[in-house]
């Protein structure tokens, strides 16, 4: 799980260097820290939005990653990571963006929010899944984590 944690934090810190680009160029679309700080009930305190973003980023989901990533259903970490990360986007989109009242997949928002989610979500999964993959090694363990105990498909983490 800790391995999770640190990929969690090395994805949250990539996707955080768009998120700021997109707040000094931009806006391309509203930010993901923006909309946390809306869903969290303190539209005008962006730093609440950036405190949840780092947590949820690696700690949530960092750590999520690393319980189901033997079970998702790709070949390399990497796409493990997108899968997942798509995912976490998908069930965010139709649970906690309405309940929150920036509408389903944060269409209130606009459609330039909307792409910028998946993509943005698309960048961390990779990140996280490439960091987990290095840190799991490319030993039996490291193949173990990524694959789970029981799988001998011969892959990039296989020994």
């Amino acid at each position: 799980m800790q391995k999770g944690i640190v990929a969690g934090f090395a994805a949250t810190v990539a996707v955080s260097v768009l998120e700021i680009a997109n707040l000094i160029v931009g806006p391309w679309a509203v930010s993901f820290p923006r909309l946390l700080s809306v869903m969290l009930q303190s539209p005008n305190n962006m730093a609440v939005g950036w405190v949840a973003h780092i947590v949820v980023g690696t700690v949530v989901l960092g750590a999520l990653f690393a319980i189901l990533c033997p079970r998702l259903p790709t070949d390399t970490a990497e796409s493990k990571g997108i899968l997942f990360a798509v995912g976490a986007f998908v069930v965010m989109g139709l649970t906690i963006a309405p309940m929150a009242g920036v509408g389903m997949f944060f269409m209130k928002a606009g459609f330039g929010t909307l792409v910028w989610m998946i993509a943005t979500h698309a960048v961390y999964g990779a990140v996280l899944g490439n960091v987990y993959g290095r840190l799991a090694g490319h030993g039996k363990e490291g193949h173990d984590l990524i694959y789970g105990n029981g799988h001998h498909r011969h892959g990039p983490y296989h020994a």
